[in-house]
């Protein structure tokens, strides 16, 4: 339910309308209730219960009934009932209910009168005060269930649900206060871009950079051991001799700010004369990650770099994701060159592959096998990798599967 309403103020001015919404729904809870020894409980009397525990639901209890002998004089003890009951003081409290008579067989075939995920004609039942029961009079013919997987070693399971009815005025969705991204990156980012409070120097190839050993020992368990664990804690200058600057930099970008640089500085080449994938930025970040313990980082390099798989640079960038422990890139890489096995043997990074690293040859043998196997069982979409092999796939032809 919607209000809204406009009014003029003195002078013409319209103020601005008003606006609330009324939710209605039910909190649900449920009871499990057994009854142990039926046989003793027969013959108690037309009209007399067993109760269960009272429990409460929606701001109220209640309680089950069973009626061994029923709760209908008329029946003659012929059925069995089972009522639920408000056990607790309210007025026209409404409300849905689910009765459940439990198969112990294990078969799943329990008796159950529900009211949920059912269109009542009348809406929700309504208790009118404390004691006022809902139920049936008729829940199930006593010699049926007498001879029924219902019950099992003189024990009944009877499992309750009550849905109470609430209404509430909801302004969560009307009122919303919207908060901004995280912006911790930036502060970060500008302690290192001032320098301020810096306690550490690198030495990059003649390249210095300023930084701060506690954010690195936060973020990198390297730094962390170098810096409080190893017996040179009051060291101030570091040369590292195994890194690019650009690359050292990169690092140190996603250290304070936890992103990666613009995509151009990613693609571009971290030296001047090199051209292949493994020598990109991404690449040499990659290896840099995996140095200095930055788990995040390495899965940022191996989804950038997956986007840039082709024939021509599945195995090196296959070398290098097992180099440097990318497993996420390397399973990539298997099933992409598996699937395209003929192109990818005649490119010259295959070439590097079985000169470099042999070991990645059968794990490629197994790929291909799982391949095969997916394609047998009609599953895969991909044309048989033998296939490709005998007729001779072109890396230009319509066989080779494309990036996306």
């Amino acid at each position: 339910m919607m209000r809204e309403s406009g009014t003029l103020e003195k002078g013409g001015g319209l103020i601005s309308p008003t606006s609330s919404r009324s939710v209605t729904e039910t909190v649900n809870g449920s009871h499990k209730f057994v009854i142990q020894g039926y046989s003793l409980a027969k013959g108690m009397g037309i009209g007399k219960h067993i109760a269960s525990e009272n429990f409460t639901v929606g701001g109220y209890q209640w309680a089950i009934y069973f009626y061994p002998d029923g709760k209908n004089p008329e029946d003659n003890s012929t059925y069995v009932s089972v009522f639920i009951a408000l056990a607790s003081e309210g007025t026209d409290v409404r409300a849905l209910f689910e009765l459940t008579l439990v198969d112990q067989s294990g078969k799943d075939k329990h008796k159950i009168h529900s009211h949920f995920d059912r269109s009542l004609e009348s809406g929700p039942y309504t208790l009118k005060y404390r004691g006022s029961m809902w139920g049936y009079k008729r829940f199930f013919r006593r010699a049926m269930l007498e001879t029924s997987d219902f019950l099992k070693d003189d024990c009944l399971k009877i499992n309750c649900t009550v849905g109470v009815v609430v209404s509430t005025i909801d302004c969560s969705r009307l009122h919303s206060i919207q908060v901004p991204d995280s912006d911790i990156g930036n502060h970060f980012g500008m302690l290192f871009e001032n320098q301020e409070g810096s306690d550490i120097l690198f030495n990059v190839a003649g390249e210095k950079f300023h930084a701060h050993k506690l954010v690195l020992a936060a973020r990198s368990p390297v730094f962390r051991s170098e810096f409080f664990e190893g017996m040179d804690e009051d060291r101030h200058e570091i040369v590292i001799t195994d890194l690019e600057p650009k690359v050292f930099k990169a690092m140190l970008h996603f250290i304070y700010r936890d992103t990666l640089m613009e995509d151009e500085e990613l693609v571009s080449s971290s030296s001047s004369c090199a051209s292949s994938t493994s020598d990109t930025l991404a690449a040499n970040l990659l290896a840099a990650a995996d140095k200095y313990g930055l788990d995040r980082l390495r899965l940022m390099c191996e989804s950038y770099l997956c986007k840039d798989i082709s024939v021509n640079s599945v195995a090196k960038t296959l070398a290098l994701a097992d180099r440097h422990r990318a497993m996420e890139l390397k399973a990539v890489c298997l099933k992409f060159a598996a699937e395209n096995l003929a192109a990818v043997m005649r490119s010259n990074g295959f070439e590097y592959l079985k000169e470099n690293c042999p070991s990645l040859q059968s794990e490629l043998l197994k790929t291909v096998a799982g391949c095969e196997e997916e394609c047998s069982s009609g599953g895969g979409k991909t044309r048989s990798v033998w296939a490709q092999l005998s007729d001779g796939g072109d890396t230009n032809g319509r066989r080779v599967r494309q990036r996306t």
